[in-house]
């Protein structure tokens, strides 16, 4: 059964190069969700993630070409996304990643924090209290399942910056949490 999802969404791809635009709708359908809601964790406001939404679905359709079938679609639509939240980001000048000159290193006494008796609500409450800065790499690390060198190339930060910030924000993360 895998197969012929794959081989659907291979079918709608290429009759979605060729212009039909009923096959586009279905491709829309079938990620405008997931979409929308990795835009909405990265930008935390409705209107702004529903119109990164549409621009990305509009960029997808117009280099359709350039899939190459090297991920799947939805991989490669989501980097799209992400690339379009951060943009975003950067035009309404939102910091992506705030750190002070002597804070590149890493601490290797990390400590470890139980999260088994939290409660899902809260960190997802705890994840949109965040500065936006940190809130972009909890989510692209922990929800998106980027690494540390990919959420490097994507904030054109280095992978220790990532690292670091990761850290950070997760330290803050813990914090939030432990006052709601």
């Amino acid at each position: 059964m895998e197969t012929n999802i794959l081989y659907t969404h291979k079918e709608l791809v290429e009759k979605s190069k060729s212009g039909d635009r009923n096959s586009q709708y279905q491709l829309y359908k079938l990620y405008v969700d997931a979409m929308y809601n990795i835009s909405m964790r990265m930008l935390n406001i409705k209107e702004d993630a529903e119109d990164v939404t549409q621009e990305s679905f509009i960029e997808a359709f117009k280099n359709l070409e350039k899939f190459r079938y090297e991920s799947t679609f939805g991989s490669w639509l989501k980097r799209i996304v992400i690339n379009k939240s951060i943009n975003h980001l950067k035009l309404k000048r939102v910091p992506i990643v705030s750190i002070a000159p002597n804070e590149f290193h890493l601490t290797s006494e990390m400590t470890e924090y139980d999260i088994d008796m939290l409660d899902v609500e809260k960190i997802k409450k705890g994840i949109s209290m965040l500065p936006d800065g940190y809130r972009q790499i909890i989510n692209l690390y922990l929800i998106e399942g980027y690494d540390h060198v990919e959420i490097g190339e994507i904030l054109t930060i280095s992978t220790s910056t990532s690292k670091s910030q990761y850290h950070r924000a997760k330290k803050k993360l813990v914090a939030i949490i432990k006052t709601l």
